[in-house]
């Protein structure tokens, strides 16, 4: 029982009974038939499963069944993406992936939060894209609205909460500019 001072305080959860209804069924298929897949193959029997709960996926997509994906429907990966061993892709909106990514393992990609302004704790949800040619390294979190730019690489364990250029190296927490991203096999 709320005490009726603080009851214009509760928490006041506003997703959509479709979306709830979407996500348990997912939940089942992710539990029974994508999860338990092997992890060296059937990696497109995972991307049409995905595809199937309203998933964008290109081609050539290795992603792990370990992965977590709160809602299919927001996830939109281009051609030739790895998404490594227990990777969250908190989608809560759009998690925009462009092609010739990795994702390594345990990285957290969370676009949902809290207005913590507020006692009552309005969700707040933020896009996060990722473009073409980015490497996001072991255990990386990625907060709400962030973009990285094309051929960006994130070390590994960094907190990135700002926006981060294309072509560059980023990395700590908070992830800061460490140096640009030069490629030596184009000259």
């Amino acid at each position: 029982m709320v005490p009726p001072l603080f009851s214009k305080y509760k928490y006041v959860d506003n997703i959509a009974l479709n979306v709830r209804f979407s996500r348990l069924i997912w939940n089942i298929i992710y539990i029974l038939v994508f999860r338990f897949t092997p992890r060296w193959t059937l990696h497109e029997w995972r991307s049409c499963l995905l595809r199937l709960f309203g998933a964008k996926v290109g081609t050539g997509c290795k992603i792990s069944p370990s992965v977590k994906i709160y809602y299919p429907s927001n996830l939109c990966i281009g051609d030739y993406v790895a998404i490594g061993d227990f990777v969250n892709l908190y989608c809560m909106a759009k998690i925009m992936i462009g092609s010739k990514v990795a994702v390594s393992a345990g990285s957290f990609l969370c676009t949902g939060s809290h207005d913590i302004s507020s006692l009552s704790r309005p969700l707040i949800t933020k896009a996060i894209s990722v473009d073409d040619h980015c490497w996001i390294c072991s255990g990386v979190f990625i907060g709400p609205g962030v973009s990285i730019g094309t051929g960006s690489v994130v070390g590994a364990y960094s907190v990135v909460v700002r926006n981060i250029p294309a072509w560059s190296v980023f990395a700590g927490n908070p992830a800061i500019f460490r140096k640009n991203r030069i490629l030596t096999d184009l000259i």
